[in-house]
Order: C-alpha cells, then structure tokens, then sequence
C-alpha cells in the first residue's frame, strides 16, 4: 500500500521531483491558480469562459493575480493551449503583465534548473511573446534569462537556450534597440559565449553569434561602451575570427568609424566595469554556491566545497573558459567587510588561487591571470576600487611559502604584461601597475613589497627584472603613509593562513560591495561612495518615439518641442505649457503614462550627477489648493513619474525644502506619497531616503531636519531613517547634524521610543553605533529613560553601547534606579562596567551609593528566596538576585583595596551586610565572608567602647576562596567554629565570645 503516495507525490508537471522531494511551495500555488482558471471555465464556450474570467478578475486584485498565474502556469504546462491561454492572458490582466513578469523573473533566479523539458521549452516561447507583444519590462526578463546560458558549458539544453534567446533578439532587433542596457548585456554575453562554440558542429551557432554582436557594436556602439574595460578583454579572446578581426582592427586604430564621440581604445580602459555585467556570466545556481563558499566556509574546510563546485562547473575541458568569469567575479562584485577580513572565513585570495593552480591548459591560465591582473593595467585610485586589485597582491603574498611557483608565475606575468599588453599604450599600463601597488601600500594591504619581489625564493632572472621593473618596491620598506578608512581594505592574515595547505586558498564573507567608485558623466568622482551603476558614460539624445505616437498632436507638439530646447528657460516654459495643457479638462489621462515616460527620458540627465529641483511640475503643485481639481491631475501627473523615475521623489522632497514659493508646504508630499502606486506614507518616505542615501550624502544632510521635523510619527518611531543616515555621514556631517539638534532645528529622538531605537542600533556596524550615541547625547533625554538597555548589553557583543553609556553614567549623580539596573548585570571576570562605575560613584557620591546599595541589599534579601542563583545575561532587570549584588560588592571591595576610600565603612552599608548574614546560608556566608568580615567587625564595635575604629575597612585579611587566619589569635576558633553553625538571629549572647579585637565577632 505504500507505492501509491509515494507515486503521487511527482505528478507535478512544472518541476522535476523525486518521491522524496516535498513538494513544491511554488509548484503548489500555480496548481492551485490552475485549478481555479479550470473550476471557472469548464463547459464553457470560449466566449463565456473569457467573460467569466474577466468578471472574476474585477473582484479585486487577490483574484486577478490568481487568474493571471493560473493562465501563466497552463502556458508552461499545456503547449496546444499556450496559444489561446496567452490570449486570455493578454485580455483579463490589469497590470501590464506585472504579476506573470515577477513569477517568471522568480522562476529564472530560484526554479530553472528544475524545470521540466515542457515547461522550459514554453517559458522561452512566452518571453518570445511578451518581446513580440513589447510588454514593459520584458527586455529585464530577457536579460535574467540571458544570465541563465552557462558559460563553458556546450550540452544540448544550453546551447538549445543560448540559440533560442539569440533568435529572439535577432528577430525583435528594433525592440532590442530601444534598450541600452539589453543591447551592452546581450553583446556581452555572447562575446563571451562565441569562445565556447569553437567546435566544427557549433560553428553555424557561432556565425549567429558572431554576426549580431558585430551588428550591435557597429550600430549601437557608444551603448556598448558602458561595459567598460571587460569590452576590450572580451574582444580581444575573438579578434583572430574573420569577421571579428576587422572590428578589432577599426577599435584600435580608426575608432572615429565605430561612433564620432569615441575617442580611442584607453576611453575603454580606463572605465571600470560594473559588477552588473561581472556577474550576468554566473548562473544564479553558480553565484549562490560561490557566495556560500566565501561567506560560511571556514578556512581550511574548504576542499569538500571546491571539490564539489569543480564536479559540477568545471570537470570538462570546455569549463577553463569559466575561470575566467569566477575571477572576475570574484575581483569585481565579491567585497567583503573588514570585519570579514580579519575572520577565519575563506579569504577571496584562496579561491582564485585555487582556480589558478587547477588551470590544465596554458590558454586557460593565461586568461585567468589577465581576468586577475585586468584592474591593474589602467589603475586609476580615484576611480577604481582596492578590493579589485587586492586579491593579486594576496594570492602572490600567501602562496609564496606553501607554493611559491604560483607567486613566481603571477610575478613573471606582472612584469611581461606591462610591454606586450598592447605596445603604444606601453607607459599607462606600466604607470597603472606602478598605481596598483603604491595603493596597495597606502592602504597597508601589504605593509612593504621587498619581501615579495626580493625573495630568495624566486629564480634569478625574475628578481633582476623585478629589480629593473619596479627598483621602488624592491629595497627597504616604503614609508609610513596616512591610511584612509573610505574603503574596506584587506588585512594580512599571516597570523591563521600562512600555514594551511593548498585547499586552504581562501574568501573573505562575500558581500556586493556599494559601486563606491562609479563616476559621473563628468568624469568627476562624487562626495559620495555609494553611486548605482550608471546606464550610460558617453550621453546619446534621449529617445521618445515610442511613446510619442501615444500622445494627441498638441501634446507631442509640445514634447518635441522639448526635447529639441537645450537651455533650461526654454525648457521651463515648454514644460509650463505643458502642465497648462495637462490642467485642461479635456486632457485625456489615458496618455498620462506615455508623457511620462517621455518626461523621464528627456530629463534622465537631471538625476544623474549634482541634484537639481524638480521640473516646473512641482512649482505648479505647490502654487494651487488642494481641493482644486488639477491639484489631483498634478499628483497623478507626478505618480506616473516616480514610476518611470522613482529618485522624482527625494528631488520633490529638496525642491519643497529649498525652494520659497514652497514654504511651508512640505506636507504636500504626503499627498504625492499616497497617490504613488506604494499609498503609503512611510514606505514611500523611506524608499526615497534610501534613494536619496545611495546618491547624495550631503543631500540626505540637508534634508534631515525637515523631514524628522515634517514627519514625525514616520521618522521617530523606528530606527530605519536613522540607520540610513549614520551608515553614510562622515564625522563632519555627524558634528553638523549634532549642532541642528543642539539649536533646535532636530529632534531625532523621543522618550516612547528612544530605547526601542537604540536597542536596535546594537546590530549596526561600529562607527553608525558611535554615531547613534553621540546624536543621542546631544538631545537632553534624561538618561534613566533609556537604562533599562543594560539588560539587553553583553560585554562581548556590545562594546559601542557599553562605552558611552559608561562614560555617561560617570556624569550622571546616581539613582535608586541607576544603581539597581548596574547592579543587575551578570558578573563575569573579563566584564568591568559595573565594578567601573560603583567604583566611581563611590568616591564621588559615597553617601549616596550607600544608601542605594543597602535598599537594594535589604529588599532583595526579604524577598523569598527558592534558590537564588546567578541569572544568565538574557534574564530581565527585575530578577536582580542577592548573590548578583553581593558579588558585585566583593568585586568592589577588592578593586578598593590599598585605596584611602572610605565607602566600606559606611554604617549603611555595614547594616545591610550585617542583616543579610543573618538570614543567608552558610554557601554564601563562606563564599562571601571577606565581605561579611565587615559586618562582623561593625558589630563588635557596636558592643565595646570604640578604640581604633578601622585600619583597612576595604579589605579583609581572608582570601575570597576560604578562611584565612583573622588578625587575632584569640578569634580564629571563634571564626572557624561561627562558620560551621546553623544560621541564627545577630548579637545571640550564646555565639560571644571573648576578646577585645575590634574584627572578632562571628556573630551572623
């Protein structure tokens, strides 16, 4: 009886499974949409099944998505239907094909590889139809899918995927030229692909390829350009194909053929290449495994995952050609932390030194060393990023012990690279590595280079050409040089790597690192690191016929008109008269998203480099009421907008800031927000921060004050905008903002929700932490309203919050309540915050603390006690035990001795001490007794005329671990005898005994 579940449990007809497989979440809810679209529509004509499905999808937006997926699935699933089923499609959906572009996207980046061979041949033949229908954001989904042809890989389902996507393209091309990005991805990729279609039976797949990447460089040459040096790379593995060859030649000696605005071979060179088009040469399946290895293999544990990775990628002799995109990858989009850097994770050096050393043909390893040293050639410190440099310098570091051929190899390559790269550029490569390894040194990757170019290690022949090459390096370490802290930088890790074994080629955390270095079309760095990848280096003029068509003739007129306009007081009065036509009340709203789309393209250039306010729009906003009609028009007007160009948002926010016609009206962005397709306040608010944070620093500074002042209840009430600002601002900007919330200008922090906030912050990195600290101590918030973050502070993990509020606290006069959530913390031999502060206190406000101490010393002392024992660092405030307090107070004592401190001889204290004896048992009166010792001495004072009241009060001549000797022989009976009774009430007569000393009664 058992076959039968288990039979049933593979009938999916999406996915591939086994009968051990669970099933599929995904799978599941498509099959469940199906099971929709066919309850709806069975027994009916073709007429009434589409009226009926139609009528279901007005019910609201849970049923359009689930007819909508429910179509989508019977595409994949039902070939004879796909047809009819698209059709529909195409007729019920409301959203341009949103919902069934995401699921496809999802599927492409989690899903592919298990896709049944039906389903996969249907998902090419819908994203042919959704090109064919130019559906808004297909060309993303072509580019997802294009990421998914494996490189080095020549099996039949992926050359079968690499010839369907390219027919695609080559069917649609004038769709294909619309989009800059899709035609720079496209090219890219099958430059790179033609590489592996080398063999005789591929070669009419290789003439496909070959001849569109030449019709797109010809044609469209200045998109292509934005890939950036990789270009040059790329070209260079097929300038030997005939029909390449010429293109090649034309690159490098007539590049004014290939577009005017083309300078010449080093304009490629010199441009980094964004990790967007680094990374479309690694499937998702690829890049998720690569990225596990760099951030959860420990060094040394590697081998079982390399292992794998080489099984599965790169066993066949085609898969050298992949090293190249791994390094690449590695180099160019994997920058980990310093935190990470400095942890035992797999270093990134050891990875591609892996790669390196498993390289078995000499043109394979040849490349994979270029994909390494690539950044080096046209190194540019203001432009181009350490961590692509870093890995080099490190492989040859690290393996000049354990394998010091491969840092001979690199070394060798180094020095051979710099004249036979490409000869009339002979002086900028050579002052590109020579840049490479002064910044190396600046940022004390390596603390000096003789080591490694002087070593005895290497033969002759390579440190006498080192010595000629780079005679800088090769003598006494460089001078010490001022280390910036703008980048993560690489730390040396002989301390935990020099000594593993070959496996041991190692990769820090991966983490993408921010596009720090991307540059403006001015060619001028931004203040801020954190730029997203630009689109377009060289500007062509803003194409808009695609929409103009959309749009009525006074409209287009106006459009046009626009567009041909180049100064901004033409353009400001074009674009008045087109607002004017938009107030009208015959303007028809169905071409609002077509002329916003024309808008966004034509002003794209606005939102790169220095901010601008917003087109004349926004005037027009600010000047009308709002119970006005065309406020509204306006406002849809500007939704359609941020759609097309969602950073219209925070260019709203500084225009209503800064501009005086906008005065005062800084609450209209809450109108805009909730008229965007996100009609939400918050979320739209924090989206366009988030924007705002990765373009312009002093931007989000500037409008800080007016948007915590604006927007209270959205800025206040969680730590999100203020993570955002402290994980940018530098020290100066944090000193500004601190001076707006000195003069009232900012409030970041209120008392509801102030701890909450800085509870928050724990998880943040160092430096937003200290910040956070610092924006707090400038608002005058009383600081017993944010002590009860004691409890949730271990000494180990929180050092930022522990230190500030340390140094707080040395300010502040103590209170009952201070002292009770210090006493609170959990002892721990390596943590000193408590004994630090009550040392403190304690000689600043003796008489204070002691009354503190005893109040909390007596009424954890009457409570009942089960068992009282010490609480882990997770346990709250209020389960302040007795032996946490008397610890703290041994600890004390200790850290008083052989000082003139007085705080132990304070009656309070001293009764407090005496009235816990009384009643504690005698594992704590042992445990403890130095410091009952105290109140033991202060009895007997009690009883006989005072003579020398207290020599050494602080301490106690027993040692904390057992009883020693009391000063008085006559006593030492007394006190052993005292310590093995049962407890009994203080001052019994029966437990005197004689002597005169003032440290003898062991009284409980």
């Amino acid at each position: 009886m058992e076959p039968a579940p288990a039979k049933a449990k593979p009938q999916g007809r999406l996915l591939v499974s086994t009968p051990l497989d669970a099933k599929d979440e995904l799978e599941e809810r498509l099959e469940r949409c199906v099971g929709i679209i066919q309850s709806l529509t069975n027994g009916l004509s073709e007429r009434e099944a589409n009226d009926a499905l139609t009528a279901n999808v007005c019910k609201g937006q849970q049923q359009h998505e689930e007819v909508c997926l429910g179509l989508f699935t019977l595409v994949l699933i039902e070939p004879t239907q796909a047809q009819r089923c698209y059709r529909d499609l195409t007729l019920v959906n409301r959203d341009g094909m949103n919902v069934v572009l995401v699921k496809i996207n999802q599927i492409l980046m989690e899903k592919f590889l298990k896709l049944q061979d039906v389903p996969r041949t249907q998902l090419v033949w819908l994203v042919r139809e959704l090109v064919k229908s130019g559906v808004i954001g297909a060309d993303g989904v072509v580019m997802t899918l294009l990421k998914q042809i494996a490189g080095g890989d020549i099996s039949t389902k992926n050359l079968w995927l690499a010839e369907s996507i390219l027919d695609i393209l080559l069917e649609q091309k004038e769709w294909v030229l619309k989009s800059g990005m899709l035609i720079a991805m496209s090219v890219y990729t099958y430059l790179r692909l033609i590489v592996d279609h080398g063999a005789p039976n591929l070669l009419p797949l290789r003439q496909k390829e070959v001849d569109f990447c030449i019709s797109m460089l010809r044609e469209k040459f200045m998109e292509c350009l934005i890939i950036g040096r990789d270009l040059v790379r790329l070209l260079q593995n097929v300038a030997r194909i005939p029909e390449m060859e010429q293109l090649w030649r034309d690159l490098l000696h007539n590049p004014q053929v290939l577009s005017p605005q083309f300078t010449g071979v080093l304009q490629l060179l010199t441009a980094r290449t964004s990790r967007k088009f680094l990374a479309c040469r690694l499937t998702p399946d690829m890049e998720t495994k690569l990225l596990f290895m760099t951030s959860r293999v420990r060094f040394g544990q590697q081998k079982r995952y390399q292992d794998w990775f080489q099984r599965q990628y790169l066993s066949t002799a085609e898969s050298q050609s992949l090293r190249c995109d791994l390094i690449r990858y590695i180099c160019g989009v994997v920058h980990p932390s310093n935190e990470v850097l400095s942890s035992d994770i797999l270093p990134r050096w050891a990875i591609i030194g892996w790669l390196l050393t498993t390289c078995t043909s000499n043109v394979a390893a040849s490349n994979a060393k270029l994909a390494l040293f690539y950044d080096w050639l046209f190194f540019n410190p203001e432009k181009d990023s350490i961590m692509n440099i870093e890995p080099a310098i490190l492989v040859m570091h690290h393996s000049m012990k354990p394998h010091p051929a491969i840092t001979a190899t690199l070394l060798d390559f180094m020095c051979r690279i710099i004249p036979h790269f490409f000869p009339p550029l002979e002086s900028q490569v050579r002052q590109g590595v020579f840049n490479s390894l002064t910044f190396i040194m600046e940022k004390r990757v390596l603390a000096h280079l003789a080591p490694l170019f002087d070593n005895p290690k290497l033969d002759r022949e390579l440190r006498s050409m080192l010595r000629e090459r780079f005679p800088e390096f090769c003598s006494s370490p460089s001078p010490p040089t001022e280390v910036k802290m703008e980048e993560a930088v690489s730390l040396e890790m002989d301390n935990h790597v020099l000594d593993k074994e070959e496996g041991c080629y190692d990769n820090t955390e991966a983490a993408f690192s921010d596009d720090e270095e991307e540059v403006n079309n001015k060619g001028k760095k931004r203040e801020f690191r954190f730029h997203p990848i630009k689109e377009a280096v060289m500007e062509e003029p803003a194409d808009i016929t695609p929409w103009l068509d959309q749009l009525d003739d006074t409209m287009k007129e106006k459009v046009l008109q626009l567009q041909k306009s180049s100064d901004t007081e033409t353009q400001c009065e074009v674009m008045q008269e087109i607002v004017d036509l938009i107030l009208e009340e015959d303007f028809d709203t169905e071409q609002m998203s077509a002329l916003a789309s024309c808008l966004a393209e034509l002003f794209k250039d606005h939102f790169r480099g220095d901010v601008l306010p917003e087109e004349i729009t926004e005037e027009n906003l600010v000047t009308m009421q709002e119970d006005n009609s065309g406020f509204s028009v306006l406002l849809d007007m500007l939704a359609e907008l941020y759609q097309k160009q969602p950073k219209i948002g925070y260019h709203l926010l500084y225009y209503l800031k800064a501009s005086k016609l906008a005065n005062g009206k800084m609450m209209l962005y809450e109108s805009f927000a909730q008229a965007t397709a996100l009609g939400d306040l918050h979320t739209c608010l924090m989206m366009d921060m988030k924007a705002c944070q990765e373009d312009d620093v002093r931007l989000l500074c500037y409008l800080t004050p007016s948007i915590y002042s604006e927007f209270p209840d959205e800025t206040l009430r969680s730590g999100e905008l203020l993570n955002m600002i402290v994980a940018v601002i530098d020290s100066t900007q944090l000193q500004e903002l601190m001076c707006h919330v000195m003069m009232g200008n900012l409030v970041m922090f209120r008392k509801d929700s102030v701890l909450n906030i800085l509870i928050q912050s724990l998880d943040w990195e160092t430096f937003e932490q200290y910040s956070t600290w610092q924006l707090f101590l400038a608002h005058s918030i009383p600081l017993e309203t944010i002590i009860p973050i004691l409890q949730h502070l271990k000494y180990k993990e929180h050092p930022e919050a522990l230190s500030c509020l340390l140094l707080q606290l040395r300010r502040e006069k103590p209170s009952e309540e201070m002292v009770k959530m210090v006493l609170s913390r959990p002892c721990h031999p390596e943590d000193q915050f408590t004994t630090s502060i009550l040392r403190h206190w304690a000689s600043k406000y003796d008489d204070t603390l002691g009354e503190h101490i005893k109040a909390q010393l007596i009424k954890n002392n009457n409570q009942p006690r089960k068992r009282q024992s010490l609480r882990s660092s997770s346990s709250k405030l209020a389960q302040l035990t007795l032996e946490q307090i008397l610890e703290h107070m041994d600890n004390l004592r200790l850290s008083l001795i052989n000082t003139k401190n007085n705080f132990f001889t304070q009656t309070p204290i001293l009764q407090a001490l005496q009235h816990v004896q009384a009643s504690c048992d005698e594992a704590h009166k042992m445990r403890f007794s130095d410091l009952f010792a105290l109140a033991e001495e202060y009895e007997d004072s009690q009883s006989k005329p005072p003579k020398s009241r207290r020599k050494a009060p602080a301490s106690s001549p027993r040692s904390r671990k057992g009883v020693a000797p009391p000063t008085n022989n006559e006593e030492e009976s007394a006190s052993s005898s005292a310590s093995e009774e049962e407890d009994s009430k203080p001052k019994a007569p029966k437990r005197k005994r004689k002597g005169s000393s003032a440290v003898g009664s062991d009284s409980d």
